[in-house]
């Protein structure tokens, strides 16, 4: 895969420059020059180091965490890149922070996945592309094209080359409102669906009430898009067990895994978490069961067809 020089740029914030990397290198085509810093009272400064002019621009990053930073970090290089007179600009985002606010669930509540739509096509962006929201309406908030990747072939591919599939294997949903998503993937696999009912008492808390499906004598691999703080996909490993499962296997797009989430995974029954790089692994030790699989040649070939002005839904 190549791509000639003078047409496309990538350019990277602080969030995930080594995925940046990856998607430039499949694309064939050299890191664009930018450096985002910080004055001393903690404001961020951008200095785009090379012409973009008549350009077209795919900036990388994720707004994963610190959120509030790596957002503000993509709305000022988006802001530079339309004041530099971009031919195009791509805002990638990998992972889409704040996607978790998507309604009002209660009176005076925000709707901050409509903000940062807004801010983000405000700052200059002409597209974004993105991969498994949280919420597939917020594509919807936006003004300009989306375009909506999954990451479920990548996850998918994996499990298939280790045999992971058929009635000895069930795909589990850890919620109702992962459904579609955990049904989708079970095809993939050839492998029945097993559904796991929960109430949540208050944010960041999951309470197992059922597991609907035959999971006895089976591996059992979850699937969702993102863990926060791994307490709904361990609670769902336990319940699976108690419930007669062989193994449990766990997989997402996002690994947000803030707070205590890589003590809960390590500390579980789970055998194995697999996710993408959509988020950069923290520098401190990950957990030993903990495996990361690249999602840069997905987003390059993605880009590849943005640019050629071609279909991107025959990648999935």
């Amino acid at each position: 895969m190549s791509l000639q020089e003078h047409a496309i740029k990538v350019f990277s914030g602080n969030s995930n420059p080594q995925l940046a990397r990856e998607i430039a290198e499949a694309l064939g085509v050299g890191m664009g020059s930018a450096t985002v810093s910080r004055f001393s009272d903690g404001e961020i400064s951008v200095q785009i180091g090379e012409t973009v002019r008549g350009y077209d621009v795919y900036v990388v990053q994720s707004t994963s965490m610190p959120v509030n930073r790596h957002l503000m970090e993509l709305l000022i290089i988006l802001d530079a890149m339309r004041r530099a007179s971009a031919g195009r600009i791509t805002a990638v985002i990998p992972y889409y922070g704040y996607a978790r606010q998507d309604r009002k669930v209660e009176p005076r509540d925000p709707i901050t996945a409509k903000l940062v739509a807004d801010l983000i096509t405000t700052a200059g962006a002409h597209r974004v592309l993105t991969m498994d929201l949280h919420a597939a309406q917020i594509q919807g908030y936006f003004n300009i094209p989306v375009d909506h990747m999954t990451g479920a072939p990548t996850l998918a591919a994996h499990y298939l080359e280790r045999r992971f599939n058929g009635d000895d294997l069930v795909v589990v949903s850890p919620d109702l409102g992962s459904v579609t998503r955990a049904r989708a993937f079970a095809n993939r696999l050839n492998a029945p669906l097993a559904i796991v009912d929960k109430r949540r008492p208050k944010a960041n808390m999951a309470e197992v009430m059922n597991v609907i499906g035959e999971v006895q004598g089976k591996r059992a691999l979850l699937v969702d898009d993102l863990i926060d703080t791994a307490g709904t996909i361990v609670g769902a490993s336990q319940a699976l067990l108690a419930r007669g499962a062989v193994e449990v296997f766990a997989c997402c797009t996002h690994g947000v895994l803030s707070g205590p989430a890589q003590e809960r995974i390590e500390a579980s029954p789970i055998k194995e978490l697999v996710c993408t790089n959509t988020i950069a692994a923290k520098p401190e030790a990950r957990s030993t069961k903990i495996r990361t699989l690249s999602i840069g040649p997905t987003f390059a070939r993605a880009i590849q067809r943005i640019y050629a002005e071609q279909p991107i839904s025959d990648l999935f």
